[in-house]
């Protein structure tokens, strides 16, 4: 039987498209693939990284709600240990990495609240954390 679904993607409303942007694109290496921008600026973005896709959108009218509470993201990764060391050294600020359910899980929230997490599989015993690992 052929797959009918192929691709879930991310779609967060943002209160600000050029601070999303450079979270994304600057702090975390996507790059913008597609955009929208009927008055001269970026309204609807595709941002892409390696096979992770994720759109942006800035509404013409934000509600008073925070927009990303009670959302995340889990993306599985080759090495998440290496994408908190590249996101570091760009200066975005990362929870302190730790083992769950058998992966080192990497977390932060973007500019609107919404949480991210990179996850990738590793030996390394439950609830420890990167470190303790690292004094070992």
């Amino acid at each position: 039987m052929q797959r009918n679904i192929k691709l879930s993607v991310p779609f967060f409303m943002v209160k600000d498209m050029e601070a999303s942007l450079n979270f994304y694109c600057e702090g975390l290496g996507f790059k913008m693939t597609n955009q929208w921008t009927p008055r001269g600026k970026v309204e609807w973005c595709w941002l892409e990284r390696d096979a992770v896709s994720i759109m942006l959108q800035q509404p013409r009218e934000l509600n008073a709600e925070p927009l990303g509470r009670g959302v995340t993201i889990c993306h599985q990764c080759g090495d998440a240990l290496a994408l908190y060391h590249e996101f570091l050294d760009k200066g975005v600020f990362v929870k302190e990495p730790f083992v769950g359910n058998g992966m080192w899980v990497v977390s932060l929230q973007d500019p609107d609240g919404y949480r991210l997490e990179f996850e990738s599989l590793t030996d390394v015993p439950e609830e420890t954390t990167y470190s303790n690992w690292m004094k070992k």
